[in-house]
């Protein structure tokens, strides 16, 4: 009669539990050791507790010093989106800014539709207010040339002489202005009286 062999494990099997034990049981050991009294002598103890102030003061410095990066990181954060957003309106300044004198010819078109067929000019005021409507999206306004003159506003480019308006009135416009946002992107040019 032959004896029937046990079978063997394959080695990862066999080590796996004494190494998960042998872990814990060193762990436990060094437990002990660190719970049992150490007595230590003047100069020892003194030594170990400028170690411990040593390694405080070095964590407050980290410490420190994560807060500084994380205030110049929000900062960082904070400038590059107002940077894209300078960016963004500056753009769209600049294609508003391209569209004036479209604005300019569609004025000019309006002024001279007298001997017009009178749906060719419906249509052609739609468009204009179709223009003018997707630029006020992006935030166009006319700058209002009526009454006194404003160099931050207008650009003078004549004076007339009359008698129906006070000095420094606005008597013509010759060019409409715009802002963009709040940002003069074009100012109105204007004719004051003398």
């Amino acid at each position: 009669m032959t004896k029937d062999k046990e079978p063997v494990l394959p080695a990862e099997e066999t080590e796996s539990p004494l190494d998960e034990r042998q872990p814990e049981e060193e762990a436990q050991a060094e437990q002990q050791e660190q719970l049992e009294p150490v007595t230590l002598s003047a100069a020892e103890f003194n030594e170990v507790r400028k170690h411990i102030e040593s390694l405080q003061k070095e964590k407050d410095e980290t410490v420190n010093l994560c807060q500084h990066l994380q205030a110049d990181f929000d900062n960082y954060r904070k400038r590059n989106a107002s940077l894209h957003l300078d960016s963004v309106n500056e753009g769209e300044r600049n294609v508003i800014k391209a569209l004036l004198p479209v604005l300019d010819n569609f004025d000019r078109a309006m002024e001279n539709v007298d001997q017009v067929d009178p749906a060719w000019v419906d249509g052609l005021k739609l468009v204009q207010k179709q223009l003018l409507e997707t630029l006020a999206k992006f935030g166009l306004e006319e700058i209002n040339a009526t009454g006194m003159f404003d160099p931050n506003l207008h650009e003078a480019v004549m004076q007339q002489q009359t008698e129906d308006a006070e000095s420094g009135t606005i008597v013509m416009v010759m060019q409409k202005g715009y802002r963009v946002k709040d940002r003069i992107v074009r100012h109105s040019m204007v004719g004051v009286a003398k």
